[in-house]
């Protein structure tokens, strides 16, 4: 269950200073209809070319997108991408100080675009040479008054070699302090109150989780190793998970599901949008939960884009109430345990819902009249093969649990290997079991391992000639009829000619 959040942030109260390495990213876009006489390669007909802010500096465009007031400290080159990296901060009202260094180019990075696709991408760097931090210091002080909250973003390319004096600055001042971060080497954070890695950059310092189990517990031991108070961990299309120092209580978010055009900066939305929150004045949780949403929105952009402030609340306020989520077996185990430390009553079903039609919906409405939480499993491809036949599922597991999750009656979705929902139910103990069809109580499957533990099961009536295997039967009548029409018509053709 996710967080509740009593109201939309005030993003306009929010003040966050962020220091960190900032890039000039530049977008080519064009058509492509020829492959290249000289090599086997694309060739780009390049119509329209972009630059924008990127690595910290995109951080801190998230930011003033949502109404929130930013300054960015960082270190460039003094050259024309350095003169344009200022010039377009300063134009999405971005307070900052960029220390110029000469002889050193300003890192920028190259994609080129074709369809929505990146065909090529080609990076200049080099990495920021020794430098005296005295005027970058000098800035964050006097900066920090200001400030709700600080966002270190580091992507490893130098500015960051006084982490440790930034965040002792920041305690002393009593600002909380959020960490993006990088390499393997995460000493270089220890004492912030929030870091954000990926699981990529996460398993590097705790090596390869197999389970759950072994994200929490490595996920504690990070945190306390490095006295840090909070790991917000980002999993791509499995969400998010927050682990905190002081509580026991694993907090997994599903990620919304949405068409994926590009990940880039992604990372930088999850960061500034949780420090921004923060600054807001929300808590960890409630601030996850927006970030969240802020992640499923910008991977439908391309290029490192931004999420607005009426975009994000909008978003927002369709979340509000009962909604879907796919979960693994352990993260629903998890959820359900929070559930029912609310008191919830939980309503478990199970089927193939290979095709999804107005009987299955009415029979998950009605089911989920029966108690809080409505926990929908369904069989995997393998499985549904093995009930239905080797012509079965018409779709994938994938598909079938999107498609689920998207009802608003529906809580959960998770997918299971078994023949029969019987592991599942050992293990989940839900207060109610539900099924369709015309048979008796005592036959639905697993009803016996439910009213051992005190469970209640209730069967509900289909709609009359509602099935998937109707559906289909008649789909196929109707392809027969259809290629039957066409060969009379060939045939009439002909004996005209």
């Amino acid at each position: 269950m996710e967080p509740e959040i009593a109201g939309f942030p005030d993003y306009a109260a929010a003040s966050v200073l962020v220091v960190g390495d900032v890039m000039l990213d530049r977008y080519w876009f064009g058509e492509t209809a020829r492959i290249s006489p000289e090599a086997p390669v694309p060739v780009v007909n390049v119509h329209h070319m972009e630059e924008r802010p990127g690595g910290a500096g995109n951080v801190a465009l998230n930011i003033a997108a949502l109404g929130a007031n930013v300054t960015l400290i960082a270190i460039a080159g003094e050259d024309e991408a350095g003169r344009t990296l200022t010039d377009q901060l300063a134009s999405a009202r971005v307070s900052h100080d960029i220390h110029m260094l000469s002889g050193v180019p300003t890192i920028t990075k190259l994609r080129v675009i074709s369809r929505h696709q990146q065909l090529l991408r080609m990076d200049f760097e080099e990495k920021f040479p020794a430098f005296s931090p005295s005027r970058l210091l000098d800035y964050y002080q006097r900066a920090l008054p200001d400030t709700r909250i600080v966002i270190l973003s580091d992507y490893d390319k130098g500015t960051l070699s006084c982490a440790r004096e930034l965040i002792r600055m920041a305690r002393e001042a009593g600002i909380p302090v959020l960490a993006d971060p990088k390499g393997h080497d995460f000493g270089l954070y220890r004492g912030t109150d929030v870091v954000t890695p990926n699981l990529r950059e996460f398993e590097k310092i705790v090596g390869h989780c197999q389970r759950e189990e072994d994200i929490a517990i490595r996920g504690q031991k990070l945190l306390a190793d490095y006295d840090i108070d909070a790991l917000l961990l980002t999993r791509g299309e499995r969400g998010m998970t927050l682990i905190r120092r002081d509580s026991a209580d694993v907090v997994h978010l599903p990620a919304h599901a949405r068409e994926v055009f590009d990940v880039t900066g992604a990372g930088d939305t999850v960061i500034a949008v949780l420090g921004a929150t923060l600054a807001a004045g929300k808590k960890l949780t409630e601030a996850m939960v927006i970030a969240n949403l802020a992640a499923g929105l910008v991977v439908g952009k391309l290029g490192a884009a931004t999420v607005s402030s009426p975009e994000l609340a909008a978003a927002f306020h369709k979340t509000e109430g009962p909604h879907g989520g796919i979960l693994n077996e352990e993260q629903l185990i998890q959820a359900l345990g929070r559930a029912r430390i609310n008191g919830e009553r939980i309503v478990f079903t199970n089927g193939c819902f290979d095709i999804l039609h107005a009987g299955h919906v009415a029979y998950l409405q009605q089911a989920r009249t029966l108690g809080d939480r409505l926990v929908v499993a369904i069989n995997d491809d393998a499985s549904v093969q093995r009930l239905k036949g080797a012509a079965r599922p018409i779709n994938s597991v994938e598909q079938r649990m999107a498609v689920l999750s998207g009802l608003g009656v529906v809580d959960w979705v998770t997918s299971f290997a078994d023949d029969t929902p019987e592991r599942l139910l050992q293990m989940l103990r839900p207060d109610v079991l539900v099924k369709g069809g015309d048979y008796g109580v005592n036959e639905v499957v697993g009803a016996h391992i439910v009213r051992a533990f005190g469970g209640d099961v209730r069967v509900l009536g289909n709609i009359p000639g509602l099935s998937t295997s109707s559906i289909i039967d008649r789909v196929m009548q109707q392809n027969e009829k259809n290629e039957k029409n066409a060969k009379n018509e060939k045939s009439e053709r002909n004996e005209k000619d």
